[in-house]
């Protein structure tokens, strides 16, 4: 069966021929995939080094650009992972987080 590949000019590429795609429609329903965010524009520059809050706000922001081009929302994730190389950032991680995301979390 046919997926819908979701991309959109504000996304960068992905990263030296990454294999995938910003977001997938699954044709089954109304789940989409969303994989490889990291904090870049859409010219391949690194948004927000060394700051941590504006990488996460980036990483949101193409998340949910990536939501809404498929016509869901913020609230309709239900899952998120997260790979953190210095847990001494989570919390300022959380914190964009939750501004983010509403109760219950994903």
């Amino acid at each position: 069966m046919p997926r819908r590949v979701i991309s959109h000019p504000k996304l960068p590429a992905p990263m030296r021929g990454g294999a995938f795609s910003a977001g997938v429609e699954a044709p089954a329903g109304r789940t989409v995939y969303v994989s490889g965010q990291v904090s870049m524009d859409a010219e391949g520059n690194v948004v927000g080094e060394g700051d941590i809050r504006r990488q996460t706000e980036t990483v949101l922001e193409h998340v949910k650009t990536v939501v809404e081009e498929a016509g869901g929302g913020m609230d309709d994730i239900v899952k998120v992972t997260v790979f953190i190389r210095d847990m001494g950032l989570y919390d300022e991680i959380h914190e964009v987080r939750r501004r983010y995301f509403g109760e219950p979390y994903p």
